[in-house]
C-alpha cells in the first residue's frame, strides 16, 4: 500500500491552481469535471513519483469552519520539504508569497509558515 493523493482544501480551485502552479512551480497533473467541481491535482517537480496534491473544493460547510480554525490558530494543513529553505523562502517571497516570519531552527528542522491564498497555512521545512 502507498499514499498516492493528499488533499488540500481550497476555497477556489482556479485560484489554487494559479498559486500552486504559477507561484510554487508545481505542474497540473489531472483536471476533469466531477459534478459541480473538478478533480484537480498538481505535482511537484521535486516530489515523489506518483504523489499528487488534490486541490479539494470545500463544498461541505463544516470544512470551511475547520479550515478557518486551523488558519486562525496558526496550524498548517500540510508541510512541503525544501533542500534549501533560505533560497526557497527568498524566491517565494519575491513572488509575493505571504510568510509568517522567517525560517527558524526548530531542532531537527528549519521551518517557516506561509499562506497559500486559499485559506491554508503550509509549513515549509528543511531537515537539519
Amino acid at each position: 500500500m502507498r499514499i498516492a493523493f493528499m488533499s488540500v482544501p481550497v476555497d477556489d480551485q482556479e485560484k489554487a491552481l494559479g498559486f500552486y502552479t504559477g507561484i510554487l512551480g508545481f505542474s497540473k497533473m489531472a483536471d476533469f469535471p466531477m459534478g459541480a467541481f473538478r478533480w484537480l491535482t498538481v505535482v511537484s517537480p521535486e516530489g515523489s513519483e506518483g504523489m499528487e496534491l488534490v486541490l479539494e473544493p470545500m463544498d461541505f460547510p463544516p470544512s470551511r469552519i475547520h479550515q478557518k480554525a486551523l488558519f486562525d490558530a496558526g496550524i498548517p494543513v500540510t508541510a512541503f520539504v525544501s533542500k534549501d529553505i533560505q533560497a526557497e523562502y527568498a524566491k517565494l517571497k519575491g513572488r509575493g508569497v505571504m510568510f509568517r516570519g522567517e525560517p527558524v531552527n526548530a531542532g531537527p528542522i528549519l521551518t517557516v509558515l506561509f499562506e497559500d491564498g486559499c485559506g491554508n497555512l503550509i509549513n515549509l521545512v528543511q531537515p537539519t
